[in-house]
């Protein structure tokens, strides 16, 4: 079975987003989890689908004009995730949307279309976000690794990765140091 991986950057008091709806302190939004040799899909919510779609596509197509989320121009490994990104298969998890504007992107209507695709033949998964697709996902029992990038920052008011989770133990696999002080962790998910 596909393992699915959910991803993300925070800050180290748990925030995805700032007061001001976007990670304002990531300065690069390409892959720094090492899953690309791992994975052939995404999946994300519909909420985060097409905001996501429109930058990549930016950053792809015009990769010499700044970003609109980042600051200033795209780096050569978010080009590099651009491209992989343009030929990787995506699934929208929106019981609402209907259409994308990339070729292969599909959608998932419930968490059971998830399940089944983990069962597919294939390799891993990167669950991309946002977060309440990953403590759906978590809650109920999908994800198997949650590898995080925290970043030594406390943002006060912002949008928390986990609002309300149930109680779930995680097992310490990896413990990386990075630059700028921050620190790559990966858990894998035990039982409740």
């Amino acid at each position: 079975m596909r393992k699915l991986i959910a991803a993300m950057k925070i800050s180290i008091d748990g925030k995805i987003e700032g007061p001001e709806g976007y990670a304002d302190w990531v300065e690069s939004w390409a892959d720094e989890y090492g899953l690309t040799s791992r994975i052939d899909a995404c999946v994300l919510g519909g909420r985060m689908y097409p905001n996501y779609e429109l930058y990549w596509t930016s950053v792809q197509n015009e990769s010499d004009k700044p970003e609109t989320l980042g600051s200033g121009q795209a780096t050569p490994a978010e080009v590099e995730w651009a491209r992989f990104a343009a030929r990787t298969p995506h699934y929208v998890l929106s019981s609402t949307l209907t259409t994308a504007q990339w070729p292969k992107t599909s959608f998932l209507r419930s968490l059971d279309d998830l399940a089944a695709l983990k069962q597919e033949p294939g390799q891993d998964i990167y669950l991309m976000g946002g977060a309440q697709i990953t403590a759906d996902c978590i809650e109920a029992g999908l994800v198997d690794e949650l590898r995080l990038i925290v970043y030594p920052l406390i943002t006060g008011p912002g949008l928390p990765l986990f609002t309300e989770p149930t109680r779930r133990r995680l097992e310490l696999s990896e413990v990386q140091q990075l630059s700028d002080g921050r620190v790559g962790l990966v858990y894998t998910l035990g039982s409740n």
